[in-house]
């Protein structure tokens, strides 16, 4: 039995103004053939979930492509036309392949396609036929749709935020492709979308409400003509028609069950609407609450600078806040490649004054002027071996530098955006958190599984942003409606 594998993994923020081009796309990284061995085999992403199941599933890889950007603004239609392309020539070339093993989104759009992912599928079933197997991991953020349904042969998503189960994901896709090919099951899938937005400050899976969902969801699943049953929390940042939370069923030929398995579950999470309201603390009280506590670290959540939502990287609401409150202990981290070249001209013991920040866009408050000491210079990479939301190994985010400011507080200055899913980012640069008062967290979810086991306290902030936690915050031209909360019926 021959596999391919291949993907091409983007969550797009419609708000956002930096496009996703193939540059964007070459930084993340594109590898093809063995490369993508090299790149994924060890790392706790679905990717590496498909490799292990080569040989705990006895099936040959024939690896493609897998394309990976970080989270920014649509990305550009010739680089899906290039992924395509290469995916369905490495399947052609390749002899006989018996299905492809195929890592998406769910959140992906273009800029002519809203439903990238959609798109990808509706391509490569075109190219590939009818009959031919196509398994497709999914991300927990998905939007999920139709057209990904019928140009699917099975859907298997993670379920858990932080997503630490890729790898799992991956390995559960890749049973189900081996169980197609020899003909064991035949698999039929059913969605259902439920007529709310679930605010990304709810969507944590270590609590309820999602914590007693996706245990649900586990329940369906012990029935054995139940093949997947996704839990989907959907990407409130994508103005889209498919945009929002989704129920995915997955039975062994059974449509009217997967249909009603699908509406059960769907009703589920509309009944708990109520409890997936918003009220979080301000930036100047969260960093008040924040100096005044005794155990540290604490950490401060910049939601609405949240890199892995497709954000900034560069607010400086909290900097600036801390600022003024006289703050000792904190680090911030801000994506700012012109502070980089600044320091680097300088060098290591020089001081300066910087303006830092607030440069993407006029979204995320001003630059910062600073009297800054530069304390180290490194290439910003590192390798995390924890499984950690995103699955990646291999961290780059650039030259960065860190800036001493204000007494003890420091700035780790980036070259390339990063999210905070990997203590890595801090400890690379010589920074112990765990020494620290005050570290900020340019996140929603997704960092809890470094930092968790590390916080004393966890302070969730309500910042102005492209990824802000509220719905009402945006203005919305092309979702469905009605919509709740944004609409009350």
């Amino acid at each position: 039995m021959r596999i391919a594998i291949g993907g091409i993994i983007h969550e797009s923020n419609t708000f956002c103004a930096m496009p996703t081009d193939r540059q964007a796309f070459e930084t993340g990284g594109i590898k093809s053939g063995n490369e993508i061995l090299d790149e994924w085999s060890e790392s706790h992403h679905e990717v590496g979930g498909f490799i292990e199941g080569s040989s705990r599933f006895d099936f040959e890889i024939v690896p493609t492509l897998v394309a990976w950007a970080m989270p920014a603004g649509p990305v550009s239609d010739d680089m899906i036309d290039e992924v395509v392309e290469r995916i369905v020539s490495g399947i052609r070339k390749d002899g006989r392949i018996d299905g492809l093993l195929l890592a998406l989104h769910g959140a992906m759009v273009t800029e002519s396609w809203p439903d990238g992912d959609g798109e990808v599928l509706r391509r490569l079933r075109q190219s590939l036929g009818d009959s031919f197997p196509i398994v497709n991991t999914f991300d927990f953020h998905g939007n999920g749709s139709t057209q990904q349904i019928i140009n699917s042969t099975a859907m298997v998503y993670y379920q858990t935020n932080p997503h630490i189960d890729q790898r799992a994901c991956g390995l559960r896709a890749a049973d189900l492709m081996v169980r197609c090919v020899r003909n064991e099951i035949n698999p039929v899938m059913a969605i259902k979308k439920p007529p709310l937005i679930v605010s990304i400050v709810h969507q944590n899976t270590s609590v309820d409400p999602f914590l007693s969902l996706l245990q649900e969801a586990r329940r369906y699943e012990q029935n054995p003509n139940v093949l997947a049953m996704n839990v989907v929390a959907g990407f409130p940042y994508a103005d889209v028609p498919e945009m929002g939370p989704s129920v995915i069923a997955v039975t062994d030929g059974d449509l009217d069950a997967a249909e009603q398995y699908a509406d059960e579950l769907s009703k589920k999470i509309e009944a708990v609407r109520d409890q997936l309201q918003v009220s979080l603390i301000s930036v100047r009280s969260a960093v008040t609450e924040a100096i005044n506590t005794d155990q540290t670290p604490v950490v401060l959540v910049d939601f609405g600078d949240n890199v892995g939502g497709g954000s900034a990287a560069d607010s400086t609401f909290i900097l600036s806040e801390l600022i003024r409150q006289e703050a000792q202990g904190a680090v911030v981290t801000l994506y700012d490649p012109e502070v980089v070249e600044q320091s680097l001209s300088l060098g290591v013991g020089r001081d300066a004054t910087f303006r830092v920040g607030g440069k993407v866009d006029q979204l995320h408050g001003s630059p910062v002027s600073v009297k800054a000491r530069v304390q180290h210079i490194y290439d910003g990479c590192w390798i995390e071996t924890q499984p950690r939301h995103g699955g990646k190994r291999f961290n780059d985010q650039g030259r960065s530098v860190v800036l001493e400011i204000q007494g003890d507080n420091q700035l780790l200055i980036t070259s390339n955006r990063q999210p905070p899913f990997s203590l890595g980012q801090l400890t690379s640069a010589g920074i112990n958190p765990e020494k620290k008062k005050i570290l900020v967290v340019k996140a929603a979810i997704a960092y809890r599984a470094a930092y968790e086991p590390i916080a004393a306290k966890i302070i969730e902030v309500d910042t102005p942003g492209i990824t802000a936690v509220n719905p009402a915050h945006f203005v919305y031209k092309h979702i469905r409606r009605p919509l709740f909360p944004l609409d009350s019926d």
